[in-house]
């Protein structure tokens, strides 16, 4: 799993020596999710941010009346944590969980800490992705107030084609905006979809 974070990594900061990610590399642990376990819940204090190597978690804020709005889903690649949590050390207002087993790299703050103070590539790495991260941001928004239910969900099942048949409607329709039932029409109308 760390040959695959390895390879990410030489991916967006190509000009990163072995000797510099291996030390990088050894603040990592493996852990492995169970289809349905949480890795976080709401009010905990987020300890690790997590690269996932296989598999699917969703991320979302359930309300007082218990409706789950659906950030994202992170898939293989995928950086997660509440950042303002991890950094500020203040309780979560997300829930992370697996939607399939699956397999994360996670670092602590301290050793990422560690990390930026020893490896100053390591800066460079998590500035482009903090970049990238804020321009899928900025694209979800335009997409969600400028395109119709239906062309969001075409979007979202060609973006997700690998594993959207393994999400429910239900956190479908809440990362959408739309109803489970419209969903469950879409899935129904869109079956050659992507």
């Amino acid at each position: 799993m760390k040959e695959h974070l390895k390879t990410y990594i030489q991916g967006i900061v190509p000009e990163f020596v072995d000797q510099e990610i291996n030390l990088f590399l050894k603040y990592f642990k493996l852990k492995k999710v169970k289809k349905k376990e949480f890795i976080l819940k709401q009010g905990e204090c987020v300890k690790y941010e997590t690269f996932i190597c296989e598999g699917c978690l969703h991320v979302f804020h359930a309300d007082c009346n218990g409706n789950e709005h659906t950030l994202y889903f992170g898939i293989k690649d995928w950086w997660l944590a509440d950042i303002d949590s991890f950094i500020n050390e203040r309780p979560s207002q997300f829930n992370i969980q697996a939607i399939q087993d699956s397999s994360v790299l996670i670092i602590n703050k301290e050793d990422k800490d560690k990390a930026f103070r020893e490896i100053p590539k390591v800066e460079k790495l998590f500035r482009i992705m903090c970049q990238k991260s804020l321009i899928v941001y900025q694209q979800r928004i335009i997409q969600y107030n400028s395109m119709s239910a239906e062309d969001r969900y075409i979007f979202f099942i060609k973006k997700y084609k690998d594993i959207a048949q393994l999400i429910s409607n239900k956190a479908i329709a809440s990362y959408l905006g739309v109803t489970p039932e419209y969903i469950s029409r879409l899935r129904k109308k869109a079956v050659n979809i992507g």
